[in-house]
């Protein structure tokens, strides 16, 4: 399902109402170049094969492992590169915010706020996203059910803004691994929201004792289908040129070079599946 709320961002795009959206692009925005090279190539492949294109790159990332992680290369800056990013491609853009007093800010930049797993119940957060009147979208926390993912979704929709979707992204299993509930998708779109699957974070490998998250991406593609088989309203897959050079998890980015073959296969399971 598409809302009408993320239908009216895609108005400009051609696509095929019965597809699943998707949201791409690379975890941080590390420069401009960069940037704008992964949008021009998602959303000319996203043109072709009609499916709406949503652009995601953080404009900082605040959870890391390391202090000496890279963070971002200032939040004006790369909102700044999101902006043109809209401006250029007419595409719309999502990043995530960390604190109550960031949503405002990243509003004025952005389409649809996402708020970050660790951060799915901070009830301040939900409400100052909610008052922008923008989209918000939830990360399942990795230690919550999807049905408790319901109190989420109340606490936006009760000050007032019922544009909200979740995203799965997977559950901690044991300290340094995920596994991914597919039952969460039909148990979330209960909610009476869309429902996305984060094929890329829902691979990690965190707490690493190097201080850098691992990650299996060689399965992105497996979660990919088989979320789409479940019933995804939508997939986020985060992209790069060159993922061993990332500077914010690249461990389980999804080399650019590869996206075009992997959307065509789940075009044909979407097809397949209707």
């Amino acid at each position: 399902m598409i809302p009408s709320y993320l239908q009216e961002l895609v108005s400009e795009q051609s696509y095929d109402p019965g597809n699943f959206f998707l949201i791409a692009g690379p975890c941080v925005v590390e420069n401009e170049d960069m940037v704008m090279t992964i949008a021009d190539k998602v959303y000319t492949i996203c043109k072709r094969l009609e499916i709406p294109y949503v652009f995601k790159a953080s404009y900082r990332k605040a959870n890391r492992t390391s202090s000496s992680s890279f963070t971002g290369i200032g939040d004006e800056t790369a909102l700044q590169i999101l902006q043109k990013i809209k401006d250029k491609f007419h595409l719309p853009v999502t990043s995530d915010i960390h604190t109550a007093e960031e949503a405002k800010i990243a509003a004025q930049h952005v389409d649809i706020l996402q708020i970050p797993a660790f951060l799915c119940r901070q009830t301040d957060m939900l409400l100052a996203a909610a008052e922008t009147n923008k989209i918000v979208n939830v990360k399942k926390g990795q230690f919550i059910s999807g049905e408790a993912m319901k109190f989420a979704v109340e606490k936006i929709q009760k000050a007032g803004n019922n544009k909200v979707m979740l995203t799965e992204r997977g559950t901690t299993f044991g300290y340094q691994d995920l596994v991914v509930d597919y039952r969460n998708i039909p148990i979330m779109q209960a909610h009476n929201v869309p429902v996305i699957m984060d094929c890329t974070h829902s691979l990690q490998q965190p707490n690493q004792t190097s201080g850098v998250t691992g990650g299996n991406p060689q399965l992105i593609g497996t979660i990919s289908k088989a979320a789409i088989a479940s019933g995804a309203d939508g997939l986020f897959i985060e992209t790069h040129p060159d993922p061993s050079k990332a500077k914010s998890d690249g461990a389980n980015m999804l080399k650019l070079e590869l996206l075009e073959r992997l959307l065509e296969q789940l075009v044909r399971v979407r097809m397949a599946v209707k």
